[in-house]
């Protein structure tokens, strides 16, 4: 026992520690968990968000340069242009200009070569996103002083770039401007809306008339180039490019002749000139005054002589012939027609006339105060009688009136290309009058309405489809504005009207002209033109609103065209029949030339009215 006592005092103590209670089992453990945790990592940056890396590496050597594509021109039906591009230059940075430390000297210098604020030109290389490598336009259409002055202080300015771009061109000016409208820069709201179809921080669209109706056509698609730069930003060499695909050109119904006949026409007067083909509802001239140059908007920025002209009181930008009006004697082509289809009037009828009518207790007046005798239909169209048209209006009632409103196309959108400026007018009714007035329709609501007067609103475009339907024999046109092949009945519907009433109504309209309130067109300078006029009341103390309506020629009509005039005064026929006349012989004396005569005014200046 003290042998082996002995023996284990004279051992030697083991003090080695590292391995023993499963030490090494977790570092063995540790060093995997690391060594997998990197090889994680590293494959997440390759696999995963490679692609990711690799675009913001090739961010600092590659670059886009994008090349805007050329918006389609627009002509009218002749041929002629209406709407074209031209080539100003621009001036573009890159999105991260403004981050980088020479940004205090660059940017403070564009601002005062350019005129524009320095927070204006940081907010759109701010919209742009850092990240973005296509450059960014901060000027548009830039003067040769200001391009001097860019290139004489070139070395303060690294990444500075000035390029030619297309910009939008309007050779004729106010004289198309609520038909064919304008292009401009995307606003931010819009850009939010529009980047899902493609659009980018600085893209021109259509904002108005055709332009927006037909941005889809005209637009065409980016392009661009890749181009390698050097650590400083200079180019390379050109890695490859995508050609810009121009915007398609397209043809318009208007004939430019006839439009500038109507600018010419309308004048200073404040109102709408519309003429159409009544066979098909094609659009030959639509003008609105006061107007507006659609060029103003090609700028950079609008001036504050600019904003004057576009805001002013009188409201330029609105399109007078889809705003709604009382369309006065010009509805009684409706009341007719209800009247003559209700089966409670024949052809024949004859009723007497009156200085005023009295129904229950209210007086309604004849425009003479003396009344016109014992009148057929015929002859009370062209007198303008409204004692007679009362009295159709009152047996035919309210919902049968109403319902050839409606057949007429009134109190609905007439299907023109520009859905969010047209107004549809209104024909009111019984709901209407409950739900605005919280009271119930009258027969005094039903006299008012068959004179054109009350609640009733017309549109000028509106108005020129309805003189369409005797015109053409009983069909309700859809006015369009694209020109194309397909034939009139793919633009046009039948009402189903007895012969007999169309009959009446071309009798009618045509002893306006020859014998009743139209005479001013009764002139050898145009063929037999058949018509009517109207004169709306616009409310208290407020002078009246004028219409003239007619075609020509009256037994095959090739053209209809209506005048408007808001708030002019007098009457119809002395206010807006001159116009008509005037867009008619600039109609006839292009298409046949030689074959009318040419009114005194052509006589004196030596030309047509519409050249």
């Amino acid at each position: 026992m003290a042998l082996l006592q002995s023996s284990q005092l004279g051992r030697k103590k083991d003090t080695r520690t590292v391995g023993r209670n499963y030490q090494s089992g977790f570092l063995i453990l540790f060093t995997l968990l690391m060594t997998t945790a990197i090889a994680g990592r590293l494959a997440y940056l390759q696999l995963v968000e490679g692609a990711h890396h690799r675009q913001r590496a090739e961010a600092n050597r590659i670059r886009t340069i994008p090349k805007q594509p050329e918006r389609g021109n627009i002509f009218d039906r002749n041929g002629k242009l209406l709407a074209t591009t031209r080539y100003p230059h621009s001036v573009y940075l890159w999105p991260m200009a403004h981050t980088r430390p020479s940004w205090s000297v660059v940017g403070p210098r564009l601002s005062k070569i350019l005129n524009l604020p320095l927070d204006e030109i940081e907010k759109k290389l701010e919209d742009a996103g850092p990240n973005s490598s296509s450059l960014v336009r901060i000027a548009r259409d830039v003067n040769e002083a200001q391009i001097t002055a860019l290139k004489e202080y070139g070395n303060e300015l690294q990444g500075v770039e000035i390029n030619t771009e297309a910009v939008r061109f309007y050779p004729h000016g106010k004289d198309l401007a609520h038909v064919l409208g304008y292009t401009r820069e995307l606003t931010s709201e819009q850009l939010k809306h529009k980047r899902q179809e493609g659009y980018r921080l600085g893209d021109v669209i259509g904002q108005m008339g055709i332009e927006k109706a037909y941005e889809h056509l005209l637009r065409g698609e980016w392009g661009g180039q890749q181009v390698e730069v050097d650590s400083k930003g200079r180019p390379i060499r050109v890695l490859g490019e995508k050609q810009a695909k121009p915007g398609k050109d397209i043809h318009l119904t208007i004939d430019v002749n006839v439009q500038e006949a109507a600018e010419k026409a309308l004048g200073n007067t404040k109102g709408a000139i519309v003429a159409l083909d009544p066979k098909n509802g094609a659009i030959l001239a639509m003008v609105s005054h006061p107007t507006f140059d659609p060029n103003i908007f090609s700028k950079q920025k609008l001036s504050q002589k600019d904003w004057q002209t576009l805001q002013g009181k009188d409201h330029p930008l609105v399109n007078r012939a889809l705003s709604a009006f009382p369309p006065a004697s010009t509805f009684k082509i409706v009341t007719t027609s209800a009247g003559l289809e209700s089966g409670k009037f024949t052809p024949n009828t004859v009723l007497q006339t009156f200085g005023s009518l009295t129904v229950g207790g209210v007086t309604f007046s004849e425009w003479n105060h003396s009344g016109f005798g014992p009148l057929g239909f015929p002859k009370a169209i062209a007198m303008s009688s409204d004692t007679f048209f009362y009295q159709v209006g009152r047996r035919t009632g309210g919902p049968t009136l109403i319902e050839w409103s409606h057949k007429y196309g009134l109190g609905q959108k007439t299907g023109i290309e520009f859905a969010d400026e047209e107004s549809k007018g209104l024909v009111p009714d019984d709901a209407w009058k409950q739900k605005i007035w919280k009271m119930p329709w009258t027969v005094g609501d039903t006299i008012n309405m068959s004179i054109g007067q009350g609640a009733l609103q017309v549109t000028p475009l509106q108005s020129a489809r309805m003189f369409s339907v005797p015109a053409n024999g009983g069909y309700r046109v859809q006015p369009h504005l694209l020109q194309d092949n397909e034939q009139a009945k793919s633009w046009r519907v039948s009402l189903n009207m007895k012969p007999e009433t169309i009959k009446v109504l071309r009798e009618g309209l045509r002893k306006v002209v020859s014998e009743g309130t139209g005479t001013r067109l009764n002139v050898p300078s145009i063929p037999p033109t058949s018509a009517k006029s109207g004169t709306a009341e616009a409310g208290t103390n407020r002078p009246n609103h004028t219409w003239f309506g007619a075609y020509s020629p009256s037994d095959q009509p090739e053209i209809t065209v209506v005048a408007f005039g808001e708030n002019t005064g007098e009457h119809g026929g002395t206010i807006c029949a001159p116009m008509v006349l005037q867009v008619l012989e600039a109609y006839f004396h292009e298409k046949y030339p030689g074959k009318y005569v040419k009114s005194a005014s052509e006589e004196k200046s030596g030309h047509s009215t519409g050249d």
